[in-house]
């Protein structure tokens, strides 16, 4: 036996362990002969000296097995830190160019206080406000900025399942919804007063999502709810009344998404489809359906204009699209997978990398990048310059399912009533805290500030 890799002591242990291995597993005479070869006689290799060495080379064995493992784990984990070091954009240029900038880990803040998992997260459109939503039932008011909690919203009577900033101009308000059946709307400027509760919804309330006043003659005033009960309702938050109902889904519609001008609105169900409708119409139906997922839609998020040209290029358009108000879509499913389509329902690129259920997207304001969370406890962003490659995966972003995610809505500087409309679709009457922090022209200063939302009672913050 060739041992010169071995020292002298190390070749006698593993003689040892070999012909006890041997004569543990019943090979006596296997073991006898290698004893013989080996010059082993039973004064070397008496029965104490057996059972010392009894397992030793299992033991062995599986050591080695388990640090090879580690071994590919490590290596994996190094070639994509290394991809994502030589595709990084500086931190100086990240630090000065809003966007180009990425979250990383550690969070700024970890807001703590909800007895059970966080469901949903919502910026206010101009201060430094932030709600959360959970299954305790509770709404939390949080201040980003500082870490701290201001307030905590009770009124729903089970799981809070989603919040919204919004509302008509000059006005903002709070939507929440819950599996109670119930949309509830609640006034910041007045400590955060249940003004109004909107009952309608056969099953548990999803999603609900403002609709920019966009629209012709918008007042701001719509809302847009999804739920299990297989429809979305369209409300005046004025009245209270629901002033149309979208039936098309076939199962449990999860999540909803308005477009920047609010004609459109985009949706994602328990039927494996997402659906693109036109509420401007009377009686709206499907315009368009998204079908390619293999299981559960869980979320949606429509692209800006920014990414156009990005993805335009992803699905082999010369020339990006005019900068209608949806040309292309993203959707998360419990398949594991992103989905990007065109406004045709055509999807021009499969997004793999999650290991668990795709929980929330949301496009980078600046347009190359789209960033997800799932229940693999990542939050991952995609270059969609690089053909929606993952170029950043921050692994510890929580210690349990990442539920939700929401980007801080860019500020618009203050102009002139007859533009008077902020990034989503809000009123600009904006205090000169918020004003004087924008950009001239009326151009929309990117707030590089992202929330999540996890199983582990956790509000994460993570900004620049």
């Amino acid at each position: 036996m060739n041992t010169n890799i071995l020292t002298t002591r190390q070749a006698e242990e593993l003689h040892k362990a070999i012909i006890a291995y041997l004569t543990a597993n019943n090979l006596s005479n296997t073991a006898s002969a290698l004893r013989t070869e080996l010059n082993l006689g039973e004064d070397v290799f008496d029965p104490a000296t057996a059972k010392k060495y009894e397992g030793l080379l299992e033991k062995k064995w599986t050591s080695v097995v388990r640090l090879q493992k580690k071994i590919m784990d490590l290596e994996s984990r190094n070639s994509t830190l290394q991809s994502e070091l030589a595709n990084s954009t500086p931190t100086s240029r990240q630090n000065k160019d809003p966007v180009a900038w990425l979250p990383k880990s550690p969070a700024r803040h970890t807001l703590q206080s909800h007895r059970n998992p966080i469901t949903c997260v919502a910026f206010h459109p101009v201060f430094s406000s932030l709600a959360s939503g959970s299954e305790d039932q509770t709404i939390k008011i949080w201040d980003w900025e500082l870490g701290e909690l201001e307030r905590t919203i009770k009124g729903h009577t089970k799981a809070v399942l989603d919040v919204d900033f919004g509302g008509p101009r000059g006005n903002t308000l709070l939507a929440s919804c819950s599996s109670d059946l119930t949309i509830k709307l609640w006034d910041p400027s007045d400590d955060y007063k249940n003004i109004r509760t909107l009952p309608g919804h056969d099953h548990s309330v999803s999603a609900v999502r403002f609709i920019p006043s966009g629209v012709a003659g918008g007042t701001g005033n719509l809302l847009v709810s999804a739920s299990r009960d297989k429809t979305l309702r369209i409300w005046d938050v004025s009245t209270g009344y629901c002033v149309k109902t979208l039936r098309g889904h076939a199962e449990w519609v999860r999540d909803v998404c308005p477009s920047i001008d609010g004609r459109f609105i985009l949706s994602t169900s328990d039927d494996y489809t997402g659906r693109l409708w036109d509420v401007s119409i009377p009686n709206p139906e499907p315009k368009t359906t998204l079908i390619g997922h293999e299981h559960v839609v869980l979320c949606c998020a429509i692209a800006p204009a920014a990414a156009y040209p990005h993805l335009a290029a992803m699905a082999g358009i010369k020339k990006p699209p005019a900068t209608s108000a949806v040309e292309f879509m993203a959707t998360g499913s419990r398949d594991k997978t992103i989905r990007l389509w065109d406004a045709r329902g055509t999807c021009i690129k499969i997004l793999v990398g999650h290991d668990n259920w795709v929980r929330g997207l949301v496009f980078h304001p600046g347009g190359q990048y789209l960033l997800s969370v799932a229940d693999d406890y990542t939050l991952r962003c995609w270059d969609l310059t690089q053909e929606g490659r993952c170029v950043k995966t921050i692994g510890d972003a929580h210690g349990h399912f990442v539920q939700c995610i929401r980007w801080a809505p860019s500020i618009v500087k203050d102009v002139p009533a007859v533009n008077g409309e902020g990034a989503n679709g809000e009123s600009n009457g904006t205090p000169r805290k918020a004003a004087g922090a924008a950009g001239a022209g009326g151009e929309a200063q990117i707030r590089c500030v992202i929330a999540t939302g996890s199983v582990d009672l956790n509000v994460r913050i993570f900004a620049n």
